[in-house]
């Protein structure tokens, strides 16, 4: 070896042995540290590594060098310790060189490798928020360019209209109504657009009061009966937490209403021992979860409703059956003695 290459072979984060035939001819000092910490033979280890290639490889016919082959020159096992248990680790076996049977075996940390990939679909999850929040940020833009802009320069031009035409008293009566109405008509969805966006009663009265709020206006417009109940204190929760549970109360709501032809919504937040659930329950029609997955392609949508609980370490689960009625159910972890969430 190189003197790079014995570097980098000797302080590997993994442990490496190298073998010919059944003996250990190299390791590496992680691949010591753990021998001294497994007590596990080397020996055995690639015995048993062998044998499993070998019933591996009984069935292939005829080549050596196709990528086929080659793949299943190398495979993963778990590492047992005496007892038959899991020790935690497993082991990656790689034949090096056929003819010369020089193998190796490479000891990595199950527990590990499950916290890195758990920290990239971490990344992952906020990624496809932030993507969101993006997409949000998009069609409130295009709402105020094409419905609010539009009544504003509506208005403006009927007032100059006013000031630079004779008209008479009838006249100049009806035209100050029609732009007193488009004034209205705006002013109503500003104040929609600040409640889908986030309503000043959730920073003024919290959490329940804003979903209150949400619900009778819901409620008013569509003439389907929304409850809203529950123990839980969420003024203790962080502010992103109540913003995303808002957030997917608000879309689930939207989407019963829309799809569902339900007569009853009951939105629960309910405080356990050790986590906070929000649950949107309705009788409507229900729907085969794995045939409808983007059901509703405007605003957050499921994947993007889940994608923003899993970002801030929550729990999103939809049960779903035809002709039952919907469930959504968001929980997070929460320490009570401390009032506190983890994580978050």
């Amino acid at each position: 070896m190189t003197d790079l290459m014995t570097t980098y072979f000797e302080n590997a984060p993994v442990a490496i042995m190298l073998f010919q035939d059944d003996d250990l001819i190299l390791s590496n000092r992680q691949a010591q540290c753990l021998h001294d910490h497994l007590h596990f033979d080397p020996r055995y280890l690639i015995q048993m590594a062998q044998a499993a290639a070998k019933d591996r490889n009984a069935s292939r016919i005829g080549c050596s060098d196709c990528a086929v082959c080659q793949v299943l020159n190398e495979f993963s096992m778990p590492v047992l310790c005496g007892d038959e248990q899991e020790s935690g680790y497993y082991m990656v076996y790689k034949l090096l060189d056929d003819e010369q049977a020089l193998s190796s075996l490479t000891l990595k940390n199950q527990a590990a490798i499950d916290h890195v990939r758990t920290l990239a679909d971490h990344e992952r999850n906020k990624q496809t928020a932030m993507h969101a929040s993006e997409l949000e940020r998009k069609r409130i833009s295009a709402d105020l360019h094409d419905n609010i802009a539009q009544g504003v320069y509506s208005a403006i031009m009927g007032v100059k209209h006013l000031s630079s035409c004779p008209l008479s008293e009838p006249e100049l009566k009806t035209r100050t109504l029609a732009i007193a109405d488009e004034l209205k008509n705006t002013l109503v969805e500003v104040k929609d657009m600040a409640l889908d966006v986030r309503p000043s009663v959730l920073d003024q009265f919290g959490l329940f009061a804003a979903l209150k709020t949400l619900a009778k206006r819901l409620q008013t417009n569509s003439g389907v009966a929304i409850s809203v109940l529950g123990n839980a204190h969420p003024e203790e929760l962080p502010r992103p937490v109540q913003s995303a549970l808002y957030r997917v109360a608000q879309e689930a709501m939207n989407n019963t209403l829309k799809h569902a032809n339900a007569t009853e919504i009951d939105v629960l937040l309910i405080e356990h021992d050790h986590f906070i659930t929000l649950q949107v329950i309705d009788d409507g029609d229900g729907f085969n979860v794995s045939e409808h997955q983007a059901f509703n392609g405007h605003s957050l949508g499921l994947h993007d409703m889940n994608d923003r609980i899993k970002s801030l370490n929550g729990i999103f689960d939809l049960q779903s059956d035809p002709q039952v009625g919907t469930t959504i159910t968001v929980k997070f972890p929460v320490q009570t003695n401390k009032g506190s969430f983890q994580h978050v």
